[in-house]
């Protein structure tokens, strides 16, 4: 027999330490739950009798200053991923919620989620419904996520709503990253053609220049241009690179703001390429996530209100909102989205027969799927565009800088005789 120190919390959630006896740690939790205790921690104690359980009194309120620097703690989309596959996988198991949340709060990954999933277990110890406490981490668990966990509560199929919820943000995780792979290579391409460029204007014309000077020779327009922007980008290149972040800083700023914002994703969906990317992922999150909360029982407007919230894009959730808004009692849902114009008729059509057999989720299921294929078309279309367009613009660039060195050297030999 083996000494185990453990910490539990009773049910009025004071906290409750001791020493036992026990062949191995899970044997150890099996005595700690049939003594009425959540555990929270259980490790090798010394060699020792086993101590009573004692209460541990609560400290008198003190000023707390945990927080007071710092914004509050959030976890990352992949973070949230993961604690969602992990609490389903343990809830399918066979633990139960209190349980589950204590094995995935003893795990320490140095990241925020240590803090928000420790926070989540002790609220459930003190009887606060799982929904309810994630919900006081709005930046880590949005609505969507705390309206269908309240709706596996009701139902008491808490653990096929986390698979659910886990499905859910797979497929999204996968929209946005196809997305963000769609940037990638552009970046870089561009990146690395203005990083060349740059290079040659600090440290290779500089060169040249002071052998031009040197044979005082009159050098072609392209030459002039070119030393001359290099001189300036000697010269005042910092104050170049100090306008142009306090440019991004204000711009960013300006999105942020309601009309900024608005005018910023209006053009998103009509810039060519762009529209196309943009307008097929916003429509399968919007079907992918309608058609989540109808399946798990949440109402039509309230579905409608957290899409909205959801979505991304603001054009495209204010359309939603002018679609609730005409939504009433009787009235489908396809009219008034296809009212506002902003939808395509094709999905609106699709959603329409969906309503006439009674299969909304399943109507809305074929409209994700159609749009996730339209979008892996939209992101191959235009990676195969913009990278010739991306070569013909570095390309300029750097043969700028080369024929005007080339030009600049034969007026030079031209004019020595060579």
């Amino acid at each position: 027999m083996a000494i185990f120190n453990y910490k539990a919390k009773d049910k009025s959630g004071q906290k409750v330490e001791g020493q036992l006896e026990a062949n191995d740690r899970l044997a150890a939790l099996r005595q700690v739950e049939q003594r009425g205790l959540i555990p929270v921690s259980i490790t090798p104690g010394a060699a020792s009798a086993p101590a009573a359980p004692k209460k541990i009194k609560k400290p008198k309120a003190a000023p707390s200053f945990s927080f007071s620097l710092n914004t509050t703690p959030k976890m990352k989309t992949r973070e949230v991923l993961i604690f969602s596959t992990e609490l389903s996988d343990l809830l399918a198991s066979g633990m139960n919620l209190g349980q589950a949340l204590t094995t995935l709060a003893n795990r320490k990954t140095g990241t925020a989620s240590d803090d928000i999933i420790r926070d989540i277990r002790d609220q459930i110890i003190q009887g606060t419904p799982l929904s309810d406490s994630m919900a006081k981490h709005p930046r880590s668990f949005p609505q969507l996520y705390v309206s269908m966990v309240k709706v596996g509560e009701a139902s008491g199929a808490l653990a096929e709503v986390m698979t659910r919820l886990v499905e859910h943000y797979e497929r999204l995780q996968d929209l946005k990253e196809k997305v963000v792979m769609a940037l990638v290579y552009p970046a870089i391409v561009l990146f690395m053609g203005f990083a060349t460029m740059i290079f040659s204007m600090v440290f290779v014309i500089p060169k040249f220049s002071a052998i031009f000077k040197e044979l005082n020779s009159t050098l072609p327009l392209p030459t002039q241009m070119l030393i001359s922007m290099s001189n300036w980008l000697l010269k005042y290149g910092w104050l170049g690179l100090i306008v142009m972040v306090v440019g991004i800083i204000i711009l960013k700023q300006a999105l942020q703001t309601p009309v900024g914002k608005e005018r910023w994703h209006r053009m998103q969906l009509k810039t060519p390429f762009i529209k196309g990317i943009v307008a097929s992922s916003t429509y399968a999150n919007f079907a992918r996530t309608l058609a989540t909360l109808l399946n798990n029982g949440v109402p039509a407007l309230q579905a409608l209100t957290i899409v909205e919230q959801t979505i991304g894009n603001v054009v495209i959730a204010a359309e939603i909102r002018n679609a609730r808004d005409r939504v009433t009692d009787g009235t489908t849902i396809s009219g008034p989205l296809a009212a506002g114009g902003v939808f395509p008729p094709l999905m609106t059509d699709m959603l329409a027969i969906g309503e006439q057999t009674g299969d909304m989720a399943g109507a809305l299921k074929h409209i994700a799927h159609r749009y996730e294929n339209e979008l892996n078309r939209n992101v191959k279309l235009f990676t195969t565009a913009l990278e010739p367009i991306l070569i013909v613009v570095v390309a300029l660039l750097v043969g700028f800088i080369a024929v005007s060195i080339v030009m600049a050297v034969f007026n030079v030999t031209n004019g020595l005789g060579v």
